[in-house]
């Protein structure tokens, strides 16, 4: 389902808004930055899903853009069928942030999706736009464009949250192949998780409603279908599940609301809570995000705080834009990689393009540790040893990351003195330097917390296998 946050600037501690969450997909996930790049003329990118998707369709090519955005991103290698490698959003240097999650459309528009549909599916959307835009408004059109243009490659429905250092919106899209989406605009007042994304009442009697955007099918098809006739147009109601807010997503909004009524508002321990609490963090959380929507002097300098998996499991550390390189432990592995045991048995046909080799994961980097299994590996101890675990690891995470952000705050005013003082590149290496480095140090944490609870389970002489764990984890 995957999971976004947001909080609007005046809500916030420092000033500027947040946007968090995490990508819940049971694959393998890779962390990697995705410099700015020239395509030349006649420049064609493959979308869409193929007939092994779970809703199928045909790949096709459309245009690229003669120059795209320098991102950050997670990338992962399967959902749906959808083809990998697959994002759910990022940062780019514009200062956008992007976060995708699931949102179903009613069971009639599923039902009369082609089966033959071609388009853009929704990792391509994210990606596209990580790519192309400038501010949140910008990604909704762009992808409104797009499916006007291409179509649209559904798995039954889909959101996008959409942010910039102004505003935010949620872009919700149906399935049906008819082109049908509505977006909304959150302010510096808002408060919105999306598990799944949604938006209730469109104001469908004001076209020019600075707050919201739709499909100019929007309404009329609602109407051909018999689904609407006139009064309160509710876009849940009416073309998605009909639940409106889950339960599980209100309680979360409201916890938020509580946190940002208090006199110190919210700040980033908040939003690492919000990603992290075990309510909604679970086993197929895959990584965690969170972005401070920040202007900075220089896009080298955005900054964008990660997980390995599910924050449950792995402290945040800082990532910033400009920094070169990403460690190998944070980068794509065999564990989880859908494709990866069979490619291991043909590398030489792999090589000659024989088999598909789009996410071929080099053996070499099986040489070094992976953040993202041995952050698993440490969820699972917690599980086998339950709640008085996750509390004592938590605390040691929450320690790290409190000291991290007072630290993260130093290096950014030196960094910025440094670009106004014409050494740029000097600043970006020290950044990288040290944001490599923390990520390192955050493994070895996790490897070191794992040694500690495994002699916990060594005391008894059992290490529970077999048995029951103790789950503190909400099960979706």
């Amino acid at each position: 389902m995957s999971y976004a946050i947001y909080v609007g600037k005046n809500h916030s501690r420092t000033g500027h808004a947040w946007l968090g969450g995490y990508g819940d997909e049971p694959s393998s996930h890779w962390l990697e930055i995705v410099p700015a790049m020239d395509h030349p003329d006649g420049t064609l990118i493959e979308v869409g899903v193929g007939p092994e998707a779970d809703m199928p369709g045909r790949r096709t090519k459309i245009p690229q853009v003669a120059k795209t955005l320098r991102h950050v991103r997670v990338s992962y290698s399967y959902y749906l069928g959808v083809p990998a490698p697959i994002t759910n959003g990022g940062l780019n240097e514009k200062g956008l942030a992007v976060r995708d999650v699931w949102s179903t459309s009613r069971r009639e528009l599923i039902e009369m999706t082609p089966k033959d549909q071609a388009g853009l599916n929704y990792s391509d959307l994210a990606r596209i736009v990580m790519e192309r835009a400038s501010t949140a408004r910008e990604a909704v059109k762009i992808c409104a464009a797009l499916i006007a243009e291409h179509g649209e490659a559904t798995y039954g429905g889909n959101s996008h949250l959409f942010a910039d250092a102004n505003e935010a919106w949620v872009m919700i899209q149906f399935a049906g192949g008819k082109g049908l989406w509505v977006a909304e605009r959150l302010g510096p007042d808002s408060i919105r998780a999306s598990r799944p994304g949604y938006v209730l009442e469109v104001p469908v009697d004001r076209a020019d409603h600075p707050d919201f955007l739709c499909s100019p099918n929007f309404v009329s098809f609602a109407r051909e279908m018999g689904w609407y006739s006139d009064g309160p147009f509710d876009a849940n109601a009416i073309y998605g599940d009909g639940k409106g807010r889950w339960e599980g997503i209100c309680w979360i909004e409201a916890e938020m609301q509580a946190r940002a009524a208090r006199p110190e508002k919210i700040g980033l321990e908040d939003m690492i809570w919000a990603v992290r609490t075990e309510r909604l963090t679970g086993d197929t959380a895959g990584y965690g995000q969170i972005v401070p929507l920040v202007d900075v002097p220089d896009p080298g300098l955005q900054l964008m705080w990660h997980s390995a998996t599910g924050a449950l499991a792995a402290p945040f550390s800082p990532v910033f834009l400009g920094q070169d390189r990403v460690p190998a432990e944070y980068g794509p592995r065999r564990y989880l990689t859908t494709g990866e045991s069979r490619r291991f048995m043909d590398l030489r046909k792999a090589a000659s393009g024989v088999i598909d080799s789009v996410s071929l994961v080099p053996q070499i980097v099986e040489a070094h540790r992976s953040a993202f299994y041995e952050s698993k590996r440490l969820l699972y101890l917690m599980q086998l040893l339950g709640h008085p675990a996750l509390e004592r690891v938590t605390a040691v995470f929450q320690a790290r990351e409190k000291a991290l952000e007072s630290l993260v705050a130093s290096y950014l005013r030196i960094a910025q003195h440094a670009v106004a003082g014409g050494n740029r590149e000097d600043a970006l290496r020290i950044l990288s330097h040290f944001s490599t480095g923390e990520l390192k140090a955050c493994l070895d944490l996790v490897m070191s917390l794992s040694q500690g609870l495994e002699a916990e389970l060594a005391v008894d002489g059992s290490d529970r296998t077999g048995t029951e764990p103790v789950s503190f984890l909400q099960v979706w």
